[in-house]
């Protein structure tokens, strides 16, 4: 059982469902397995959630707000495209690193959100990926880049940092940031003219 005294029991319930999520996948965890995990009865998850798909939306919108605020810091520095997609990389990585169960989930499990919220998730992430092919196509214009296919070259890079997640360690020889600056020289490197 996880120790999580120090968490509200909601905090708790999502921590572990999202420990259980990861583990399991999303349609094979259910709230006995929560419950279990938590060490409670089933029936007392309900005064604290409505639904195993609200931990699933709050796990899932908590990571596109994160993923957005640290796309919003880099855009407002006054810096070139090559040093801003730089940032943004660096950015996605510490986000990504910050809770790698989250991330987990966050790539795996989104599909298994209501129609109507899956609907904002798909927008959401569809305007952040269209944030990136931005700074792509400034620094064509500018002349910093290779003429490629912004949408492309976006799939491409955001592929290769989504799977972060996987072999990351906190005890691991380099901080988030030197994994992104690291990731960002061959990905940027790439591109330059």
């Amino acid at each position: 059982m996880l120790k999580t005294r120090k968490l509200s029991r909601k905090e708790q319930i999502t921590k572990v469902a999202t420990l259980l999520f990861r583990k399991k996948g999303y349609t094979a965890a259910s709230m006995r397995d929560l419950a279990t995990e938590l060490g409670i009865e089933a029936a007392s998850l309900y005064s604290h959630i409505r639904s195993k798909e609200q931990i699933l939306d709050k796990i899932c919108f908590r990571m596109v707000d994160a993923f957005v605020e640290g796309l919003n810091q880099v855009e407002q520095e006054v810096i070139g495209a090559d040093a801003k997609l730089r940032r943004a990389i660096v950015t996605h990585i510490v986000v990504i690193t910050r809770d790698t169960d989250a991330s987990a989930v966050f790539f795996n499990e989104w599909r298994h959100l209501s129609n109507e919220r899956l609907q904002e998730f798909l927008l959401q992430r569809e305007a952040y990926e269209e944030r990136f092919r931005e700074i792509m196509r400034e620094g064509i214009r500018d002349g910093v880049f290779k003429e490629v296919d912004a949408r492309f070259a976006t799939l491409t890079l955001l592929s290769s940092l989504n799977w972060t997640y996987n072999w990351y360690r906190k005890d691991g020889k380099m901080s988030p940031e030197e994994i992104g600056n690291q990731l960002a020289d061959l990905l940027i490197n790439g591109l330059k003219q």
